[in-house]
């Protein structure tokens, strides 16, 4: 079976759809989104709606649970606070039927992928959305995030960064993000973000005896993107601009 991975959407349908582009030469038998699908991008309903109409598997994420509860945690910045603005935007444009979605993702999917091989997704880890998986995370950490030793592929995304990692009999996998580079959380073990312009998924291939897992990344058209989000009166435009490298001039 070949399984497309995707996460950390964040309401960019435009990054969404180039990934679903892509994904016909890749033969994929299936999808799965790891979490984070409509918060802090310009068009969180059509997110929704794109992947019920694929019927796509998908695990909440953090900021899915902020959108669902309507406040974000933690102590927030006395200035301007693009993150909890742009979260109460995105809820603000969705319909009841998309928040019920939204309220009904688990935290957790399996996927059998072939006999004896079993595929587990979350968004951060099995314990918490929050958790932080990344190359240089110390084992004794994982080893307290719940993830199923029985499982042979671990994918989660809330990273943004893109990760292939063994870890004893098993695979780790985050396929970056499809619609928001250069922010993820805070962690010792993660890079300074950076800006980007590129859609990013995962494929997993397991067939006759082998595994495959392919890092994509696929070119998005940035000042279309941004000009959208500028048109549509998404507050904070010019925050959400800067996660992107700045579109060629002319």
């Amino acid at each position: 079976m070949r399984v497309g991975l995707i996460a950390d959407i964040h309401g960019n349908l435009d990054a969404l759809d180039v990934v679903l582009a892509d994904l016909p030469a890749r033969s994929v038998d299936r999808l799965v989104c790891l979490g984070d699908v409509v918060a802090l991008g310009p068009q969180p309903r059509e997110t929704v709606a794109r992947l019920r109409e694929l019927d796509v598997p998908c695990v909440l994420g953090n900021t899915d649970d902020w959108v669902v509860a309507g406040a974000v945690p933690g102590p927030r910045p006395a200035g301007p606070d693009p993150v909890a603005d742009l979260t109460h935007w995105c809820r603000s444009r969705l319909f009841p039927e998309d928040m019920a979605y939204l309220a009904a993702l688990p935290p957790t999917l399996d996927l059998v992928l072939a006999p004896g091989c079993r595929l587990q997704c979350f968004h951060g880890s099995p314990r918490s959305h929050e958790d932080v998986i990344a190359a240089g995370a110390p084992e004794a950490e994982l080893d307290a995030m719940r993830l199923d030793p029985a499982a042979r592929f671990l994918a989660g995304g809330h990273t943004h960064v893109q990760l292939v990692r063994r870890r004893r009999d098993a695979w780790l996998v985050n396929p970056g993000s499809v619609g928001l580079p250069g922010v993820g959380p805070d962690s010792p073990y993660l890079a300074a973000p950076r800006p980007a312009s590129a859609a990013e998924y995962a494929v997993v291939d397991v067939s006759a005896g082998r595994v495959d897992i392919e890092l994509r990344s696929v070119p998005l058209d940035v000042e279309h993107m941004v000009g959208f989000a500028r048109a549509c009166g998404m507050p904070h435009a010019d925050w959400w601009a800067g996660r992107w490298r700045a579109p060629a001039r002319h």
